[in-house]
């Protein structure tokens, strides 16, 4: 038997590690048009000053895009080209992680490096954005499901070439009702979409929460702003809208501008008091 003098602590052979972390509860400003334009100004300014970067992001999603465009005409998959491309721009806020990195970095005066830019995606402190990013994929890939499950509907298991899709669409009100249905369903997915990505990106870059938090956030948001962040979706898919006009030539300016922006209306949308929420759960 071991003795045990008076006044001795006894550690227990199995405990639990409290966090000594701050929790972080995300609070939503209410945001007006003149955030938008300031966000599109700074995000502007951010794309000048680190312009070799963002050309970079946006050149690699374009070429990337016109990659899978060529696979599909070359597998006789017309089809899907314009779903495709259209659905592209579900996973470019995960391309765009690069781009918040540095308006991050220049908002707290750090330094801009290739390898804090571009280690971004693959870094510990961003698994719950790689989590994210696993989302908006599986979103992409829903809708690309989607898009042939349309196509069966409407012109069944024959294939078309691309100018017979054309003008099938162009021609026959079979094909613009395939058109008009289309772009309906891909409009509802791409606002549910929109919604729980508008602002998790660029949080989770920025503070350490979980995807599920950053996406309920997100839709709060979205919510709590509707004009606004609806007026937000609307401008991205004119823009969008632009670049696949221009065979996503444009979305190398596109992109860059988009993702800078994002990243400053985030920070005008959600603010953290983290001394308060630390008080909070010590009443708890």
């Amino acid at each position: 038997m071991t003795d045990m003098s008076e006044g001795a602590v006894v550690t227990p052979l199995t405990s639990e590690k409290s966090d000594t972390r701050p929790k972080i509860k995300p609070i939503i400003n209410t945001l007006t048009t003149d955030d938008l334009t300031e966000a599109l100004s700074d995000g502007l300014r951010d794309f000048q000053k680190s312009a070799p970067y963002g050309l970079f992001f946006g050149g690699f999603y374009a070429v990337a895009g016109w990659l899978l465009l060529w696979l599909l005409t070359s597998y006789d998959l017309p089809y899907l080209v314009y779903p495709l491309a259209s659905g592209f721009a579900l996973i470019a806020p995960f391309i765009a992680a690069g781009l918040y990195e540095i308006s991050r970095r220049r908002e707290e005066g750090l330094e801009l490096s290739p390898n804090a830019v571009f280690g971004t995606l693959f870094s510990s402190r961003t698994k719950e954005l790689r989590w994210m990013a696993l989302v908006t994929g599986f979103a992409f890939i829903i809708w690309i499901d989607i898009a042939v499950f349309l196509y069966v509907i409407f012109f069944g298991l024959k294939e078309l070439n691309l100018a017979d899709l054309i003008g099938t669409v162009a021609t026959t009100p079979q094909g613009a009702l395939f058109l008009v249905v289309g772009n309906l369903v891909g409009a509802g997915l791409g606002m549910a979409v929109f919604s729980i990505t508008a602002i998790s990106f660029p949080m989770l870059l920025h503070k350490d929460v979980d995807f599920i938090t950053a996406m309920i956030t997100s839709v709060k948001c979205v919510i709590a702003n509707r004009r606004i962040m609806i007026s937000w979706a609307i401008f991205i898919a004119f823009l969008l809208a632009i670049s696949l006009a221009s065979v996503l030539l444009g979305m190398i300016v596109v992109l860059p501008l988009l993702g800078h922006a994002t990243w400053h209306l985030y920070r005008r949308a959600i603010r953290y008091d983290e001394a308060i929420e630390s008080n909070t759960d010590e009443k708890e």
